[in-house]
């Protein structure tokens, strides 16, 4: 249930992220609400380290194994949402790197 709660909040946050980040470029957020967008960086910290203690916790107190598996989470959000926000071309390049971050996702959580 641990790797669960940790992938949730993994994927929450990085879809968070991406619109915090990515999102301005496309809509302007941050000039038009500073304050806000400075203040969603709490929860959405909160949410990284939410996932983080529940992978580590998954691994028995090893810390590795949340770093990859975050790693991959991301590089499969970002591949995703700019798809879907930016139109962005799903090119062999970027077919391969979500290949290869779904593969580390998946080392990680299913090789024991």
């Amino acid at each position: 249930m641990n790797i669960f709660y940790g992938v949730l909040y993994g994927v929450i946050a990085q879809i968070l992220t991406f619109l915090q980040l990515q999102g301005n470029i496309k809509y302007g957020w941050f000039q038009k609400y500073p304050i806000i967008m400075l203040l969603a960086a709490m929860p959405i910290s909160y949410l990284f380290i939410k996932s983080v203690e529940y992978f580590v916790a998954a691994y028995n107190g090893q810390i590795w194994p949340s770093r990859l598996i975050g790693f991959g989470i991301g590089v499969i959000i970002f591949t995703l949402m700019s798809k879907i926000l930016f139109g962005e071309p799903f090119t062999s390049k970027t077919a391969v790197c979500l290949a290869l971050g779904t593969a580390i996702v998946l080392i990680q959580i299913l090789w024991k």
